[in-house]
């Protein structure tokens, strides 16, 4: 199983670890990065000029109807919204979750009552998705960047340009510093190896990126700040140790299961299946105890309950009961 280590902290923080994310863009006094950067993803589609930051949970109509988490939630100066989200590794119906999402945020403009008066005036809504461990199926060349909307199927014309989705595989994004050539593309290259750097370099000394590396320096945390962001990079590597042992033990069952191919029949074939399934629910409960120490350490931290749901899967209701 691969060495369950603390990584190294450097003189940076990791933007895409969910503390130092909404520590750098999640705040009233940062948030012209996050308008910056937001206006390099539309590339002159939108042009933002002001932010209000929003609660990032939205409860459901209904008692017993989930509720919307967000990373990030928040409205422009034309009444826009924007969901800026970071996923870290590959979840079951991503595609129908962002749908979910934008659904709830469209939903919610309906007033009470008098729809009449309302005709239907929807404002924008946009999803923006950092993707870190896992690429969309979405093409098979190095395309990193893919803007989503509603269109035609047949002539690709547009049909409704007020709701969209961005997502931005920076796993495909593999440009080193001099070959940088768009603001956006120094900040996918920031937000992806700062954590790494031991200085800012001279092709990013802007004010915008000056003012983005001093808020990162983990020497200017607080003490709390600090403890929160090395729980989170714990919770990351674990996470991670976790993926990489899944991975390993499926490559070498598949190699075992390649070489006994064919030569298995009938109730031979029967049992091994067996065996293999029993192997696999063994892995699977495995990872689900893994799964719910790490809840509980980060409940010790206390790190609220959304958040550990985030980073573990583990259901809301399931956390808050242990």
């Amino acid at each position: 199983m691969p060495q369950n280590t603390m990584p190294y902290t450097g003189r940076y923080i990791d933007p895409l670890v969910d503390f130092a994310f909404k520590k750098i863009f999640g705040s009233e006094p940062n948030k012209d990065l996050l308008i910056a950067f937001l206006n390099e993803v539309f590339r002159g589609r939108k042009h933002i000029v002001d932010l209000v930051y929003n609660k990032n949970e939205h409860p459901g109509d209904l008692r017993d109807e989930g509720a919307a988490i967000f990373d990030l939630l928040c409205t422009g100066a034309e009444g826009e919204q924007f969901i800026i989200e970071v996923q870290r590794g590959r979840q079951v119906n991503f595609k129908e979750r962002a749908l979910f999402y934008t659904s709830r945020l469209i939903s919610n403009q309906a007033p009470k009552g008098r729809r009449s008066n309302w005709a239907y005036q929807l404002t924008e809504v946009y999803l923006v998705a950092l993707l870190e461990d896992f690429t969309l199926a979405l093409s098979r060349d190095a395309q990193y960047l893919h803007d989503i909307c509603l269109c035609n199927r047949d002539t690709g014309e547009i049909f409704y340009d007020k709701l969209g989705y961005t997502y931005i595989e920076l796993s495909k994004f593999v440009k080193e510093g001099a070959d940088l050539e768009t603001d956006l593309e120094k900040w996918l290259y920031v937000l992806k190896n700062m954590s790494q750097m031991d200085k800012i370099p001279l092709y990013l000394r802007k004010p915008i990126f000056e003012k983005l590396f001093n808020i990162a320096e983990y020497s200017n945390l607080t003490k709390e700040e600090k403890n929160m962001y090395d729980s989170s990079m714990k919770y990351k590597w674990d996470n991670q140790n976790v993926l990489d042992y899944a991975r390993q033990e499926a490559k070498q069952e598949g190699r075992l299961e390649g070489k006994l191919e064919g030569k298995l029949e009938g109730k031979l074939e029967g049992k091994l299946e067996g065996k293999l399934e029993g192997k696999l629910e063994g892995k699977l409960e495995g990872e689900y105890q893994k799964a719910i120490e790490i809840a509980l350490e980060m409940k010790r931290d206390g790190i609220p309950a959304a958040q550990i749901s985030k980073f573990t899967k583990l259901p809301i209701e399931e956390i808050e009961k242990l």
